[in-house]
């Protein structure tokens, strides 16, 4: 997993393999979440949002499969 850079305020990094689409997020709270199957362009959307949090909470969270982290 590569780690992309993230300037958000409820997200403290992000890791994604564009090998098989997983997405891992960080949290600065201490959580985190891994999804399955994820397009890059979704990731790379995610990574240049005004806010990386809310773009997580309206196009990631429910789109996509949560694998257990």
């Amino acid at each position: 997993m590569e780690e992309l850079s993230v300037t958000s305020k409820i997200i403290k990094s992000v890791y994604f393999s564009q090998d098989d689409g997983r997405l891992r997020i960080c949290f600065k709270n201490g959580e985190e979440r891994l999804f399955a199957g994820v397009p890059s362009s979704e990731v790379y959307a995610m990574t240049v949002a005004p806010s990386p949090g809310h773009y997580y909470l309206d196009r990631i969270r429910t789109r996509f499969r949560r694998l257990a982290a």
